[in-house]
């Protein structure tokens, strides 16, 4: 299991929104609350550079090809 190493992060937003966030989040889930939406926006990017390299290998796209045109197969010979 990896430990996730935390790092401090000081950001400026408006009274408005910090009382907001204090009211609907609370105090001491402000920063769990924005890591949790930033965290698809910057760390999904790697997941798709990760299918792309997988798209990119020929050898493996033929298998995968291949399995799912097998699948399909015995998909079409089941009795409904």
């Amino acid at each position: 299991m990896e430990i996730a190493m935390h790092k401090k992060l000081t950001i400026t937003v408006e009274e408005e929104i910090y009382d907001a966030l204090l009211r609907v989040v609370g105090r001491g889930k402000i920063s769990r609350f924005i890591e949790d939406l930033v965290r698809p926006l910057v760390i999904g990017r790697q997941l798709d550079l990760a299918y792309s390299d997988m798209a990119a290998d020929e050898e493996r796209e033929a298998d995968a090809l291949e399995w799912a045109e097998a699948t399909m197969g015995d998909v079409a010979d089941e009795s409904r």
